[in-house]
């Protein structure tokens, strides 16, 4: 039995950080996962930046309130749930993920989470797990699952090596230049097209 990993911004809403960047004028937070491999990096260069300018989590999730999943989503998301069994495997965190979960009928994700200090800042972050992607993918071969893994970003790149099929869904160029081997598509109908030979109902 297949069941599908799939990434969460960039394949069903767009990118948290880009809404945050283009809501406060700050250049250096659309920087995401398509440019830096480094998460940790990454994350941490954020909640300098967070800090610096006194944003809070609120600032943050008033942004997120204001996301709409990607066109299409919605209808994929319940097309590949007829099939298949579909989980989000994203290294976004529990404090920004409810309203998508909710505007996207709430599939099941495993994320990471966010610590928050006295005055709603964003001090760090724990992880789920280390390389939790990959992990996801390894545990649910272990209960005899063959994984399709689905994303955009280096940060997944490990996820799919893990998985029977992988694919990238609308990666920049870079990482389609990086990782040749994984189909490329940009679109649902052409995800569809590679998913049916897997999960054809």
């Amino acid at each position: 039995m297949y069941v599908i990993c799939s990434d969460l911004e960039g394949v069903f809403v767009p990118e948290v950080w880009i809404n945050v960047a283009n809501k406060t004028g700050i250049e250096e937070l659309r920087l995401t996962t398509r440019d830096i491999s480094d998460y940790d990096v990454l994350m941490k260069g954020r909640i300098k930046i967070l800090r610096e300018r006194g944003l809070t989590l609120k600032d943050i999730q008033d942004v997120i309130d204001t996301i709409q999943p990607l066109p299409g989503a919605l209808d994929f998301i319940a097309w590949a749930k007829e099939r298949t069994q579909l989980i989000v495997v994203s290294d976004t965190f529990i404090q920004f993920a409810d309203p998508m979960m909710k505007k996207l009928g709430r599939p099941t994700i495993f994320c990471h989470t966010l610590v928050i200090d006295e005055n709603n800042m964003i001090v760090d972050y724990k992880l789920r797990q280390k390389d939790p992607k990959r992990k996801t993918a390894e545990a649910l071969q272990g209960m005899n699952y063959q994984v399709i893994g689905m994303g955009d970003s280096y940060n997944d790149i490990n996820m799919l090596k893990q998985s029977e099929i992988g694919i990238l869904f609308r990666p920049p160029d870079n990482v389609i230049k990086d990782y040749p081997q994984f189909p490329v598509v940009h679109d649902y109908d052409a995800l569809k097209r590679i998913l049916v030979k897997y999960i054809q109902k």
